[in-house]
């Protein structure tokens, strides 16, 4: 029994001879596809026709006999007016070409191969043919046009997604959607992607998403495939709704290497269904870092404006207080009480120098040596003494009428302050009031910010579609562009 058992090899071994057995020389003719020309020199391709492919291989040493500029045919012997290009050369995916050679079997893939010995050109495939036929008419009525194309809402809300619901195409979609953007709403509209009959459906479902105007983008998806795999995507019918689409469309149909009339014609063009939605909506964690960077900035901006909105007060705050009647009161008193401290030395230094002429008087009449003479001076110093104080009495006199001026004077100019500095303040007291900032939305205006925070001063600043924050004074709201229009 175990003498019956085969190793891989032993099995891959015993197919690779029956197959070169059977097949020592046959000639193939189909589509080329996957060309690879790697620094060694031999040539991968895959030929295939609409229901099969079949792996090549063309060694370097089997390429030699045909050179570049050769003047015959190596297959028919045919002689050329002119040096034509080796088969080699010419090589290229969508080619159809005649590939003659032995069937083997590729024992490190398990998979069979042709190794290829000679090879003509058949002629290019005829959907490739009528692909780029269909490009050039279409890009000849405007549908390719760069300045038509509409750019993507950012971080869409509402999706409109076409494609199937069993494809892999929706689940990569869903999959990287549910770790991005601030949530969405995401209405499928299912549809063939492959075959006759998903024309039809994929024209159903985008004029269904048009008419409903529900959606802000509609996104139409498909995985990789042949180019007749995806050759629904190059029907005109299905370009032609997208290109009169009234809601932008992106498309993420196949490999980043698979290009359709449809990825040519909708505004977007994505690489594969999970760029598309890469390129809807932007990573929830590079949001929440933008809200965590916003938030630190508004904490900073906050104290920052409170800061400087404190020292202001405070410094407002010492000039009213400085400016204050009470203050300015204070001040006169003081000043007041100076003047009076000053008029009670003057007199006082008035009184001491005619208490001292008076007692040199007083000496001198001591020192008279004749009574005649001292009642002759006593008598004249008792003139002297009347008119001393007479004169004191009038001094003191119009001391006091003085006095009594400059009071009455201070208490006027006191009074006339006083008022002055009362309707200063309350000017001072309004002037604040007026440049309160949230004194206008009281009023009945409002400001207006983009969802980033900044002042809305310019349309410029946004757009349809996109969100901005009005503020009132009795609080805020959450609004939606729905049309900007230029004064």
């Amino acid at each position: 029994m175990q003498d019956s058992i085969l190793t891989v090899r032993q099995l891959t071994e015993k197919l690779r001879k029956n197959l070169e057995g059977r097949f020592p020389f046959v000639w193939v003719r189909g589509e080329v596809s996957n060309l690879s020309r790697p620094q060694s020199g031999n040539i991968y391709f895959s030929l295939k026709d609409q229901d099969a492919q079949l792996q090549c291989v063309w060694f370097l040493n089997q390429q030699l006999h045909l050179r570049q500029g050769q003047i015959f045919d190596p297959l028919t012997g045919e002689i050329f007016d002119a040096p034509k290009p080796a088969p080699s050369d010419i090589l290229r995916d969508g080619l159809t070409m005649l590939c003659a050679g032995r069937i083997s079997v590729y024992a490190a893939r398990g998979q069979y191969q042709l190794i290829v010995e000679l090879a003509q050109e058949a002629g290019q495939g005829l959907l490739a043919q009528a692909f780029e036929a269909r490009k050039r008419k279409l890009a000849m009525l405007g549908y390719f046009a760069l300045e038509r194309k509409r750019p993507l809402p950012y971080d869409p809300k509402r999706i409109a997604l076409i494609t199937s619901p069993s494809g892999a195409a929706l689940h990569d979609f869903l999959r990287l959607g549910k770790d991005r953007g601030t949530g969405a709403q995401i209405r499928l509209f299912p549809s063939l992607v492959q075959g006759d009959a998903a024309v039809s459906e994929i024209v159903a479902a985008l004029h269904l998403a048009d008419a409903q105007n529900w959606a802000q983008v509609a996104v139409l998806i498909r995985g990789g495939g042949s180019l007749e795999d995806l050759w629904a995507f190059n029907e005109e019918p299905v370009v032609d709704a997208v290109f009169r689409s009234r809601i932008p469309v992106l498309a993420g149909i196949g490999h980043e290497v698979d290009v359709t009339l449809t990825d040519l014609t909708a505004d977007v063009r994505a690489a594969t269904p999970s760029h598309a939605a890469q390129m809807l909506w932007p990573l929830r964690a590079e949001l929440l870092q933008r809200l965590d960077e916003a938030n630190a900035g508004l904490h900073q901006a906050t104290t920052n404006f409170l800061n400087i909105a404190g020292r202001c007060l405070h410094e407002q705050e010492k000039a009213l207080h400085w400016l204050s009647p009470a203050r300015y009161h204070v001040r006169l008193v003081e000043r007041l009480a100076g003047l009076s401290l000053s008029l009670e030395h003057a007199i006082r230094q008035w009184l001491m120098s005619k208490q001292h002429a008076f007692e040199k008087l007083e000496t001198a009449r001591q020192g008279a040596s004749s009574p005649q003479k001292l009642m002759g001076s006593a008598g004249h110093l008792n003139l002297l003494i009347s008119a001393l104080h007479r004169a004191f009495a009038r001094v003191l006199s119009n001391a006091e009428s003085d006095l009594a001026v400059q009071l009455h004077l201070l208490r006027i100019n006191i009074s006339t302050l006083l008022e002055n500095r009362i309707n200063m303040y309350n000017y001072l007291t309004l002037a604040l009031k007026v440049c309160n900032p949230s004194a206008p939305l009281v009023r009945g205006y409002a400001l207006a910010f983009t969802s980033e925070g900044d002042i809305l001063r310019s349309i410029k600043q946004t757009m349809t579609g996109r969100e901005i924050d009005v503020r009132l004074g009795d609080g805020r709201l959450t609004a939606v562009v729905r049309a900007v229009k230029p004064r």
